[in-house]
């Protein structure tokens, strides 16, 4: 738009118009012909006003909603809540690989030494001088003091406390825990105790076996023994693997120390023993020894040379050609 003399003359004209009408719209009397015009624009234009705020009030209340944070709004909290529900509930079914195969392990041996088990999960370790544990099932679930602990490679320990909820395990590693065995193949009974946080042999069991000239060897596996009305300990349990004898044969008890089954250092889905098998599976249960893989040895004869002989090892006792003789 050119600025000119006739476009600034129509916009003066415009705006004292518009000032004119704003001072008799406030002095027009309340039946005056100004009000019906007011009135007629009020219910043209408020329609679209109207239309206008049902399309944008939901959006300014969300908004509203979020700024004033999730206290301010009841429906908000309600789907925070439902939320975090969720995802607990998520975490909750979504068992991780390695817990996968704990479990999976932990129903075969049960099944093969017929336990009748309660599934746990370690949810604490023991800070204090005991090794212990600390398991998410208690009383509520059937749990009672002095039942067998084991996981899907063996024996664990022994349930010591039980809440409602939650039960304590004495760990075989502890040095006050004492537990019946039978070697396998002799049918030798002693027993293993815990080293506890003995530098030289932390995380191994001591094998005590009474009786002269007994005998021990790496490699021999063994099982508990069962207790006195299968409490604290069921039998057939597998406990573990000879892995160096420090006295055998000669003495009055022959003493080894023995590698567990079950990994301490990564304790998570276990099981109870809540009912006993009706008869002893002993050895049934023990992992097959692996074998040794085979020895080859290759022997190399050495060859004499085709042609003229040369390199051809003398016969022994012949006298070697002198130098610069030939031959």
């Amino acid at each position: 738009m050119h600025d000119t003399r006739r476009t600034r003359l129509v916009l003066g004209v415009l705006l004292v118009a518009a000032l004119a009408l704003i001072t008799i719209s406030y002095r027009a009397s309340a039946s005056g012909p100004v009000r019906a015009l007011r009135g007629f624009g009020g219910s043209v234009f408020g329609r679209v006003e109207s239309a206008v705020s049902a399309v944008t009030d939901p959006v300014a209340r969300f908004f509203d909603g979020r700024a004033a944070g999730s206290g301010s709004s009841p429906q908000v909290s309600a789907l925070e809540r439902q939320v975090i529900q969720l995802r607990s509930e998520l975490s909750q079914a979504r068992l991780s690989q390695a817990d996968y195969r704990q479990l999976r392990r932990l129903l075969a041996l049960a099944g093969q030494g017929r336990y009748r088990i309660v599934a746990a999960t370690v949810i604490a370790y023991g800070q204090g001088y005991q090794q212990t544990v600390t398991l998410d099932a208690g009383s509520t679930d059937g749990v009672r003091p002095d039942e067998t602990v084991l996981d899907g490679q063996g024996l664990v320990g022994r349930v010591t406390a039980v809440s409602a909820q939650t039960c304590t395990v004495l760990l075989a590693t502890d040095a006050t825990s004492a537990v019946g065995v039978r070697l396998a193949g002799s049918g030798q009974v002693g027993w293993v105790t815990g080293t506890g946080k003995d530098g030289t042999a932390a995380g191994l069991l001591r094998l005590q076996v009474p009786g002269a000239g007994t005998g021990l060897s790496p490699g021999q596996q063994m099982v508990t023994t069962a207790s006195v009305h299968d409490r604290p300990f069921v039998p057939g349990v597998p406990v573990g693997t000879i892995t160096r004898v420090e006295s055998s044969a000669g003495g009055l008890t022959a003493v080894a120390l023995v590698r567990p089954f079950a990994d301490f250092s990564a304790l998570n889905v276990v099981g109870i023993v809540v009912a006993p098998p009706r008869t002893s599976p002993r050895f049934s249960v023990l992992p097959p020894i692996p074998k040794p893989a085979p020895t080859v040895t290759v022997t190399v004869t050495p060859r004499a040379s085709r042609g003229s002989g040369r390199g051809t090892p003398a016969p022994s006792g012949s006298p070697s050609p002198a130098p610069g003789t030939g031959g």
